[in-house]
């Protein structure tokens, strides 16, 4: 093997010709070494060596005799000084955060920690045993890819419906994929997959974190993985575990790039969902992997007085620091890299909010602005959960466009709507009309509020309807994780019933929920297996829980296929009244001379609902006319009716010379959204709209 400086850039490993050049940062580090092996599982390196150079805080070198793929991994040497926030420990070997693929992240071990865990004083005292033989390895790998000419689909925002799914649970279950593809990349985008995603309507999946993740500690001592993905090891590096070859990374890598190719065939985006804000390396108790042992100080936020301890504004032990220029670039390239090797659409970050913490966790840090100048990020879909539970860590609202967030009060308001919440209405209308307080007209728009009433975080919304109380003994943790704040409403019966009355009740909500999502402003989500009436028992925190409990249940049944068919109706309610999907803000209120308005509210007496109305605490029945072009007052309209009581309700319609007639559409009331029989009736005609229902009218 020939040695020689090689280059700073790109970071991590790169290949010319027969040269591997390696570039990894560290400001604090007194020397990098490179550690090379044939294989991860053949643990005898076939080289050693330190990277020869240094250049701006990056050590760099270039390697020639090596074979193609090989893996290799790092040690980073300096001073073991947790009380100075140095982690420094040359025994344990470090994954390169930049690598593309990783091997060998295999079952805990006791080397892998940086110091000695049977101590008394803990972290303090560093453990002197090798962690080579345990350790993750990067494998560099390059191999070529055929897009075969399929173009990213570059779905309009307004025409956007996001269904968030997990690679695994969305096809585990699925009976008529083959054994080996359920639960992959490839069985992502199989036909029966991508044929029911196109009848839903869905235009982008975003699929919980695929980046190469590792599991917590207290969960792999019970016994349990994290299964969510949120405990990211690598930055670059798919999972392997979603591979059909399961545990090869380059076989990940082929696959989804695959997945990706094909999903675009069928004109269907792939957002991400990516875990940024923290490392698996948890707290001053976890493990020595990668970014911790390679410069602890530049990577973290580290508690300004106490440096030994770790900012923990995420709840899972540490906080990469992005006021770093190489830590903020770790991030920068790891998103371009997706975007343009991996073929991706858009991003959802999670927990955003610690992205944007500036130095000791205040002020702003440089992340937001740095996406958006980007002239490659700034063109993919961004999506913010605007949230951690730092201190204001409640930041809704605050990002720039072109970000869209997670709107949670729009979840909070549609659950206490269709609970029946005393004074909700007036919640539920902004809501459901795009948050125009949360979301500053000429600021943001409508599409900035991605709309949900369930996620992966929490119930089902079968779930919604069918518990008060969450149900997660399996977690192992005495059903104290996962929140108590679930506004949630059981139908009348607690969990699992044989009462059809009850049963059918639940169903309707769900229709309700459903039909409230795709007829509000805004950009709807649908959580993978709402439309099939999914349920995990009421554990309302599956995260640890790769079985049939977060799994899918594809079994046909009556009522699942109807529910399948109410929701591709419901899409292309939306699809053909283009009054749903908005860009501007309603008004409320006369926009020109001739007193054109957008959109009216109205009494179930068919006026139009005043100040009293509005502060009525039990009123739950209400309508709203929307106009398409308010200045064509013989345009498209909608007339949507809400009832949020359980008793039936006689609405009156309402009288407007340019809409004479109203034609129903859809009513929940049904199985299937179909109208039991046609109605079409003139203005100030009496529809009975039925206890907890929705109907949604054109009109005339």
């Amino acid at each position: 093997m020939q040695i020689q400086h090689g280059t700073p850039y790109p970071l991590g490993a790169s290949r010319n010709g027969s040269v591997l050049n390696l570039a990894v940062f560290s400001a604090n580090a007194e020397a990098l070494e490179v550690v090379f092996f044939r294989d991860p599982s053949d643990r005898r390196p076939i080289a050693e060596a330190a990277l020869p150079a240094r250049t701006d805080q990056i050590w760099h070198g270039a390697f020639d005799g090596l074979p193609a793929d090989v893996c290799y991994g790092l040690r980073a040497r300096g001073p073991y000084d947790p009380a100075r926030g140095l982690r420094f420990n040359d025994r344990k070997l470090l994954l390169d955060p930049w690598a593309r693929a990783v091997e060998g992240a295999g079952p805990h071990d006791d080397r892998l920690w940086g110091f000695r865990r049977d101590h008394a004083d803990a972290d303090l005292v560093r453990d002197d045993r090798d962690s080579v033989e345990c350790a993750p390895l990067a494998r560099f790998t390059d191999e070529p890819f055929d897009w075969q000419g399929v173009q990213r689909p570059q779905t309009a925002w307004r025409d956007t419906v996001i269904y968030e799914a997990h690679v695994r649970g969305l096809t585990r279950l699925h009976p008529d994929l083959p054994p080996e593809l359920r639960g992959t990349y490839p069985g992502l985008c199989a036909p029966p997959i991508v044929e029911r995603l196109r009848r839903l309507g869905v235009s982008a999946v975003e699929l919980l974190p695929i980046h190469h993740a590792w599991t917590e500690p207290h969960l792999y001592q019970r016994g349990l993985p994290n299964y969510w993905g949120y405990n990211t090891l690598s930055f670059f590096a798919p999972d392997p575990r979603y591979a059909s070859a399961v545990g090869d990374p380059r076989a990940a890598i082929r696959e989804f790039k695959t997945m990706v190719r094909e999903l675009h065939r069928a004109g269907i985006e792939v957002i991400l969902d990516v875990v940024y804000n923290h490392s698996c390396e948890g707290d001053e108790t976890g493990p020595t992997l990668s970014l911790r042992g390679l410069d602890n100080r530049s990577y973290y936020l580290l508690d300004e007085a106490r440096p030994r301890y770790y900012q923990n504004h995420t709840g899972c032990g540490n906080a990469l620091n992005l006021n770093s220029p190489r830590v903020l670039q770790l991030v920068l390239d790891s998103l371009r890299y997706w975007t343009l090797e991996m073929g991706v659409d858009g991003f959802r970050f999670d927990l955003a909010a610690t992205l944007l913490r500036g130095p000791g966790g205040r002020g702003e840090s440089a992340f937001a602005h740095a996406v958006l100048q980007d002239p490659l990020l700034a063109q993919t879909k961004l999506i913010a959960e605007a949230w951690d539970i730092g201190p204001d860590g409640y930041r809704v609202g605050a990002f720039a466009a072109p970000f869209g967030e997670w709107n949670d009060r729009y979840r909070d308001a549609t659950r206490r709507f269709w609970r029946g919440d005393a004074g909700a209405l007036p919640d539920f209308a902004t809501r459901i009309t795009g948050s125009s307080d949360i979301f500053p007209p000429g600021r943001r728009d409508v599409r900035s509020s991605i709309n949900f009433s369930a996620c992966h975080d929490g119930f089902t919304l079968y779930d919604l309807c069918s518990y008060e109380q969450k149900r997660n003994e399996a977690n192992g943790e005495d059903n104290r994780d996962g929140s108590n704040h679930n506004l949630s409403w059981n139908c009348g019966v607690e969990g699992p019933t044989d009462d059809s009355a009850i049963l059918a009740r639940r169903r309707k909500q769900v229709r309700n929920f459903l039909t409230t999502l795709f007829v509000s402003q805004g950009t709807p989500m649908l959580l993978a297996g709402d439309e099939l009436l999914n349920s995990q028992n009421g554990n309302n925190n599956a995260y640890c829980q790769d079985n049939e409990l977060a799994w899918i249940d594809w079994s046909p049944t009556p009522e699942k296929t109807s529910l399948v068919a109410f929701v591709a109706r419901l899409a292309q309610l939306r699809r053909d009244h283009a009054g749903l999907r908005r860009l501007e803000f309603f008004h409320g209120r006369e926009i020109d001379d001739a007193g054109a308005r957008d959109i009216h509210w109205h009494h179930p007496r068919g006026r139009e609902l005043n100040d009293d109305d509005w502060r009525h605490p039990r009123l739950l029945v209400f309508g709203a006319l929307i106009h398409m072009d308010p200045r064509d007052p013989a345009g498209d309209a909608l007339l949507l009716l809400f009832n949020g009581l359980e008793r039936n309700a006689r609405f009156r319609l309402p009288d407007f010379t340019s809409h004479p007639r109203y034609e129903l559409l859809l009513d929940t009331n049904s199985e299937t959204g179909e109208p039991a029989k046609p109605f079409s009736a003139p203005a100030k005609s009496i529809y009975q709209i039925a206890a907890k229902s929705v109907a949604v009218f054109r009109a005339d």
